[in-house]
């Protein structure tokens, strides 16, 4: 692959690549056969580049860092093309070559870090592994340099992380220690296969952050593997969409983001709630259809069934090659017909705009909710010393008919811990909650009547854990129904329940069909119907989309928003994704370590003056949109423990603002609210001084603000 070579332009040399995938096919063998996971895959990766690979589950995006890494379990094998790392292939070298190269010059970091990590090792022990095993250098040396690494990924008190068990650090923390792990023996290429999915947003801002700065510093080469746009735009130079096994559309990041030419890379980027997205104004557009199957491929074009460009006879008539853009780098498109698209138009059939839903009176309010958790400090071994956990401390809140409010922050900040008592599962401490004129807080769900119990609802977050895998959806729905009193007859109820399935746009035969024969978003359909079974007026949905597809991320806010607005529904929404609560939410709530720091309309909490957690969050999130640029904020460590909060403001040990007040205010005195006018809300001791010369967090087109990719 001679065309790979390229002339650097400081040194006026060629220069060859990293790696080079040409013509790579993997394909795994079971009892029913040859199952083709990768088809006709190729890709090059240029010295200190960063390539990502981006698509929907089981598109074969890790199965390519797998087969990299010769690591395809015992049914997976490369059954074509050839992968050449540093010119060599890597088919030829022997097995302790590859050994060697493994964790030395290629190393990965997989999307949950325990798989990485020995639970019963000391950290320090498995970093000293790394140089002891590759470079035979002393212990003393490997101690060192695994606490210098510890140290690079800035983790806190280096010396007792290295003396520390996995389990004794948070998520955050062991992904820095993965990373320092495959960084220690400086690798030419780095694999990263969903690093951050699992990880808080401000957390997953370090974490790239981390990796962007160290990959320089080292000079090291990376395929980051992500679903997630925003993701690749900030940490990636280069960029492969794949479908169905096949790259479908590769080129420069800015290339590939700006002028896109394959309709399911257009599909995908109309999937996600970008600036300027409006639930009413701007809908998202879902991409038609499933992923199909290994073995049920089409001929031809394999998205040519969900494709709105498809032409019979010309996409399905046989294999479909990349072919290369003209006048981009390296830009190719796997489209017979991408030169013949209007590229703006709106797919047929697609509705442009709804009208606006008004909100009506209120249906749930909160005041003063407090949830304490008294737990054992010593519970294993039987002491008799408490500890409080306050999990909900003072919240207030009031929700109308028909509209939605947003509730956001990182793991163990009381969101999940609110919804379990607006849903009786846990009972108020202290506060009310009042559904309609009812007080509820006190009342565990066993003691709420039928009216109650389906006058407020979830959905949550993993459709596979909510359905019985030994009854159909339709028994399990006509079991919610009969739970809900809805129908007299098991006639009148199985009609309620087709009906169900038309509200949820899923075929009327699904309801024959068990969990297993269901997609991961068909679940959670049935999981939304089964919510509004019983003419909910509250549906609590707790990160409904988080565990799913773009495309079917996309679908199942749609149905929500359709369902809402036919219903007047009041809608909780419980996230972090702040792209998808600007999308969808009227008003928010942001929450930290049980308090609500911050409150009001969507475009109060998305425009100065903000709380310093809020501005912190904003910046943290990824925008797939290159014309955006945002100020650049990174949090030092981590939120801290219910178990024991500091003292005075519960953001102040992170907060960048704090030297700003006097007296060491912040760390004394817990700060009232403050009245930023028309019903905005904020917990902090911040001047109108400091808040009047707060700038935008996010911009359009330029500015002095950071690029989103520096």
């Amino acid at each position: 692959m001679n065309e790979a070579i390229r002339i650097d332009p400081t040194q006026g040399q060629a220069v060859e690549p990293i790696l080079e995938i040409e013509n790579l096919s993997i394909s795994f063998f079971t009892r029913a056969g040859e199952i083709p996971a990768v088809m006709d895959f190729s890709c090059t990766v240029m010295p200190g580049e960063a390539m990502g690979i981006v698509g929907e589950s089981g598109c074969g995006k890790s199965t390519v860092a797998l087969g990299i890494m010769r690591d395809l379990s015992n049914a997976g094998r490369i059954v074509g093309g050839r992968i050449r790392f540093k010119g060599r292939d890597m088919a030829e070298m022997s097995e302790a070559e590859l050994r060697h190269i493994r964790g030395d010059e290629i190393a990965m970091v997989y999307q949950e870090p325990m798989a990485s990590l020995n639970p019963a090792m000391k950290i320090g022990k498995q970093l000293m592994e790394v140089p002891l095993i590759h470079e035979k250098v002393s212990r003393r040396e490997a101690w060192e340099r695994a606490l210098e690494m510890v140290q690079a990924v800035r983790l806190p008190d280096p010396e007792r992380i290295m003396r520390a068990y996995p389990h004794q650090l948070s998520g955050g923390q062991q992904q820095r220690v993965v990373i320092a792990m495959a960084l220690l023996s400086k690798p030419s290429l780095l694999l990263l296969d969903e690093p951050t999915t699992a990880l808080d947003v401000t957390v997953e801002a370090g974490i790239v952050e981390l990796v962007k700065g160290l990959s320089r510093q080292y000079g090291t080469s990376m395929i980051f593997v992500s679903h997630n746009l925003g993701l690749i735009l900030e940490t990636c130079d280069r960029i492969t969409v794949m479908y169905s096994g096949e790259a479908v559309e590769k080129g420069r990041v800015k290339d590939v983001f700006d002028e896109m030419r394959h309709p399911y890379t257009q599909g995908l980027f109309r999937s996600i709630p970008l600036p300027g997205a409006d639930k009413n104004a701007r809908p998202l557009i879902a991409i038609p259809g499933q992923l199909p199957l290994p073995h049920e491929r089409p001929r031809g074009c394999n998205f040519g069934p969900r494709c709105p460009h498809f032409e019979a006879g010309r996409c399905d008539a046989g294999d479909v090659p990349m072919v290369e853009i003209e006048g981009h780098d390296r830009h190719e498109s796997r489209c017979l017909r991408f030169n013949e698209i209007d590229w703006a138009a709106l797919p047929e059939g697609v509705e442009r705009a709804h009208a606006p839903v008004e909100p009506g009176g209120s249906v749930l309010k909160v005041e003063g909710l407090k949830k304490y958790y008294r737990v054992a400090a010593n519970a294993v071994f039987g002491g008799s010393e408490t500890r409080t956990v306050k999990a909900n401390e003072s919240i207030s809140f009031e929700a109308r008919e028909a509209e939605t409010v947003a509730i956001v922050g990182e793991s163990g900040c009381g969101k999940s811990t609110l919804a379990k008592v607006l849903l009786g599962l846990e009972t108020a401490t202290e506060g009310t909650v009042a559904l309609g004129t009812a007080e509820i807080q006190a009342l565990p769900v066993e003691e709420r009547d039928t009216d109650t119990v389906a006058g407020i609802q979830m959905v949550f977050q993993n459709p596979f854990d909510t359905l019985n895998p030994s009854h159909s959806v339709g028994a399990q729905m006509m079991r919610s129904l009969e739970k809900f009193r809805i129908g007299r007859t098991m006639a009148e109820r199985k009609n309620r329940m087709l009906e169900l399935l038309d509200l949820v746009k899923l075929p009327r035969a699904f309801a024959s069909r068990m969990p297993r024969q269901l997609s991961g978003g068909q679940k959670q359909r049935i999981g939304v119907a089964r919510a509004f079974a019983g003419n909910a007026r509250v549906v609590v949905a707790d990160e409904p989309v988080s565990a799913l597809d773009v495309s079917v991320q996309a679908a199942v806010t749609e149905l929500l928003m359709d369902i809402q607005r036919r219903n007047k529904t009041t809608l909780l929404f419980i996230s972090h994704d702040l792209s998808v609560v600007r999308y969808l939410a009227d008003r928010v709530l942001v929450m930290y370590l049980g308090h609500v720091v911050e409150q009001g309309t969507t475009e109060q909490i998305f425009a100065p003056p903000y709380h310093p957690y809020t501005e912190a969050l904003l910046s943290a999130v990824p925008i797939a949109d290159t014309s955006v640029r945002k100020k650049h904020i990174v949090l030092d460590g981590d939120i801290p423990s219910a178990l024991d909060p500091p003292s005075g403001c519960p953001f102040q040990t992170r907060c960048p603002y704090k030297h700003l007040v006097p007296e060491n205010r912040c760390e004394r005195e817990l700060p009232p609210f403050a009245d930023l006018g028309d019903g905005h809300r904020s917990l902090c001791w911040l001047g109108e001084d400091v808040l009047e010369k707060m700038e935008p967090v996010i911009r359009f087109g330029g500015g002095d603000e950071a690029d989103a990719r520096p």
